[in-house]
């Protein structure tokens, strides 16, 4: 079977992302081959095509986490889907195609009210907040929790848990047009990033405890909101916004500065603070496939609402949806239509 991909050789600038024609081989073993209909982005693409992202294959890789599709061929040993099954899922990269191979064991079922953009738009970001707020942080009805990008991907989900759990969700993000998104999802308080966010945020918590952060700024304002954390409080971080370059190719003289004036929290001071902070990578659990069926499964039984898509792009269009994506202006998810 051809197929068509967007394909990394050598990593570094957006413009070495090049789209080619391939030839896919039939489905082996459990694996099942995906009609990709839609593909969804996440903050790990772009920095796994600069190649500043630590689990980046090494030479030539096709970039995205997780698609959605139609099954059109099964492997000998496929036992839970057939051909004509509308799927979505997640991959350890690959997912930039309009054909894939995977294990069945890391697909899932459409659901019968999701389009194949919700489909797309899903899994990794809901994910990880769940991931960050649950077997992490451990979020309990009460607790105040902050949470930088509010209104990214992540953000809107980790709203969503938030609210189930019945805790008090604080959103920090880049833009007050922002604010709108941010009461639909159900944060009670937001804020803007700006100098004065330790000072406006002592204000927000009106001398309440702030036990979780969920944060994937870096710099500043992870030290400012570790250091805004009660006692037996927990910063869970799951990634490095400040690092994202700024444009088409690597800018080594700013990732060096943001490298060398990151933050860093003395062990002893954690101690004597009785704070915790923890970090995590998601794909991770690509390597542990029970665990992450496991987590999928609890997910779901939260019957969270559909993931927020902010901005649509086609297959001919890559280039301008991880654009956006760098940005840093998308609200939601960012998804790309496959012909």
């Amino acid at each position: 079977m051809q197929r068509e991909v967007y394909r990394i050789e050598k990593t570094g600038s957006i413009h070495n992302l090049q789209r080619k024609k391939e030839l896919l081989a039939p489905p082996e073993g459990d694996e099942v081959t995906v009609e990709v209909k839609a593909i969804g982005l996440n903050f790990a693409d772009v920095f796994s095509v600069y190649g500043l992202y630590s689990a980046t294959p090494k030479g030539s890789f096709i970039p995205g986490l997780e698609f959605s599709g139609k099954i059109v061929k099964i492997g000998p040993n496929v036992k839970d889907f057939e051909v004509g099954d509308e799927v979505f899922g997640v991959t350890r990269f690959g997912a930039y195609t309009t054909h894939l191979n995977i294990s069945e064991k890391t697909i899932f079922a459409l659901p019968k009210d999701w389009s194949m953009q919700d489909g797309a738009a899903f899994a990794v970001q809901a994910l990880t907040a769940y991931y960050a707020l649950i077997p992490l942080a451990q979020v309990k009805e009460g607790d105040h929790v902050l949470v930088h990008s509010a209104a990214g991907g992540v953000g809107i989900m980790a709203g969503h848990i938030i609210q189930k759990k019945n805790a008090i969700a604080i959103g920090l993000v880049g833009d007050s047009v922002k604010f709108s998104i941010l009461k639909e999802v159900g944060y009670q308080k937001f804020l803007v990033r700006s100098p004065h966010f330790k000072e406006e945020m002592k204000k927000i918590l009106g001398g309440a405890p702030l036990k979780i952060v969920l944060e994937c700024l870096g710099g500043r304002y992870f030290q400012d909101s570790y250091d805004l954390l009660a006692p037996m409080g927990r910063l869970v971080t799951y990634g490095s916004a400040n690092f994202t370059p700024s444009h088409s190719f690597r800018n080594w003289f700013s990732i060096v500065y943001s490298y060398l004036t990151r933050p860093k929290i003395d062990p002893l001071s954690m101690i004597s603070d009785n704070k915790s902070v923890m970090g995590f990578n998601l794909i991770w659990l690509w390597n542990e496939i029970d665990d992450l069926r496991k987590h999928f499964s609890d997910l779901m039984m939260l019957s969270l609402p559909k993931q927020t898509i902010g901005h649509t792009f086609t297959f001919d269009s890559m280039h301008d949806a991880l654009r956006t994506m760098q940005s840093g202006q998308s609200i939601g998810k960012i998804v790309i239509n496959v012909p």
